[in-house]
């Protein structure tokens, strides 16, 4: 039996007899165990959103304010590393990238399982394990990189948005998970006695070491390289001097910012705004917005991606205003409501404004060799793809800034205005200027498929 070779060279999606005939199974191979590798990454990114709030039961004496800070500092160290993680995909290849991306995730999952047992650890060296978990962050850059190559345009907004989510879902797992296996001894076997009223609390690490082992063992037997998808850093970097680069990375700090930084902040403001209820419903707001996501990018295939992203924002910015209204009368059935709904339109937007790139990118180079024979689109449609999956590696990382930020503002409106409103406030302010950004590039003037007119009353 001839070995299979990691490497394709003849990869063209775009044609549909190859894509039914071999392109179809290969790319949904790849996106399954892409997926699986994601999940993972995303439940250690979000690992500590759980773990700082059971802190102060294992006996750790730190500040409200630091244990946002041990919540925060993980989504800022993923957002830097999604900038060499996107790069990483067409340097070193798909599959050998997921390979080692995912055999990193053993240094925060090991890191917290020695940590948390140790009470008299001290903040900043607590600060320093949490950061590693960062490193799942960046699994998600290259991931969507990776998997943009393997579907045609066509299918561009599902298939993303279904690698996405799947990611995405990993908030919800471990927010769901760590609570409960917690509570079983037998998976702490190198210790006898509980952390306090914890629970086993270094069961949130031990709990992924045998998955990640799976996802490693996964990608290097099934997964795939596409020699198409191979460009220099500097053929990538060129999208820092396209406009719509940044319009785009602003609206995803709206989007997938606001999902990653509510599901980090979630469950330790539950626990500051409504300590009656705990943080075990804590999962079913990054539940509902992992699921929404493909919803989003199929709903952006159907209508355009920039139609669903305005009046996404507008609903994003009224859930914010719900949200506001019900802390302030401490309404929990009102707050969970509105907070659901913040939730489902991360999702939607997270889906909408990734469709959105690929037929950005598509139309701008089709544009500049209109009239230029087959030769010319083909190579075109290329440079698009390359750009396109550069750009929305790009974007996931500044977007990601979300899951700094979020939790750092209301760790800091908490303590200095005893409350998250001014946090929320700012929140909707931005909100508004999304909103502003998705009429004034892509509705006023709008391109095909991301809008509704040509190209050519684009204002590029």
């Amino acid at each position: 039996m001839t070995k299979r070779s990691t490497w394709i060279s003849d990869w063209n999606p775009e044609d549909v007899k190859f894509w039914e005939a071999t392109g179809k199974l290969v790319a949904r191979r790849n996106l399954i165990w892409s997926i699986l590798a994601e999940h993972l990454g995303f439940s250690i990114w979000l690992i500590w959103s759980i773990v700082a709030a059971k802190l102060p039961q294992a006996g750790f004496h730190y500040t409200t304010e630091q244990l946002f800070q041990l919540v925060a500092l993980p989504g800022l160290i993923g957002a830097l590393m999604r900038f060499p993680y996107t790069f990483a995909v067409p340097k070193f290849g798909g599959r050998n990238w997921t390979i080692v991306s995912a055999a990193l995730l053993f240094i925060p999952a090991i890191a917290l399982v020695y940590f948390v047992s140790r009470p008299d650890t001290p903040f900043q060296v607590m600060l320093i394990a949490a950061a590693t978990a960062g490193l799942g962050g960046g699994n998600f850059a290259s991931s969507m990189a990776n998997i943009s190559f393997f579907y045609p345009d066509r299918m561009k907004g599902w298939a993303l948005g279904l690698n996405a989510a799947g990611g995405n879902i990993g908030v919800s797992s471990v927010q769901l998970l760590t609570p409960i296996l917690v509570t079983f001894g037998w998976l702490s076997f190198y210790m006898a006695e509980p952390l306090g009223t914890a629970g086993y609390l270094q069961n949130a690490g031990l709990m992924w070491l045998p998955l990640i082992a799976l996802a490693v063992f996964g990608a290097y037997r099934y997964m795939d390289n596409l020699t198409t998808a191979r460009s220099t850093f500097k053929d990538q970097v060129v999208i820092t001097r396209r406009k719509h680069t940044w319009v785009m990375s602003w609206l995803y700090i709206g989007t997938f910012g606001s999902f990653i930084g509510y599901s980090a902040a979630f469950p330790l403001l539950l626990k500051t705004q409504f300590p009656a209820v705990g943080v075990g419903i804590a999962f079913l707001g990054p539940l509902v917005g992992s699921v929404s996501r493909p919803f989003g990018g199929w709903l952006a295939d159907k209508i355009g991606g920039a139609r669903v992203t305005f009046w996404n924002f507008v609903v994003m910015g009224a859930a914010t205003a719900g949200v506001i209204y019900y802390v302030d009368i401490k309404s929990f059935p009102g707050f969970l409501a509105m907070f659901l709904t913040l939730f489902v339109t991360t999702g939607i937007g997270n889906g909408s404004t990734f469709r959105m790139i690929p037929s950005i990118f598509r139309e701008q180079k089709l544009s500049e060799v209109k009239g230029g024979g087959a030769e010319a689109r083909a190579a075109a449609l290329k440079a698009a793809a390359t750009e396109s999956a550069a750009v929305i590696g790009f974007t996931s990382a500044v977007g990601a800034v979300g899951g700094y930020l979020i939790p750092r503002g209301f760790g800091a409106s908490i303590a200095t205005f005893g409350g998250p409103y001014v946090a929320l406030e700012v929140f909707l302010a931005f909100y508004v200027t999304c909103i502003a950004l998705t009429w004034w590039f892509y509705l006023r003037r709008s391109f095909s498929g991301v809008g509704s007119t040509s190209l050519a009353q684009a204002r590029v």
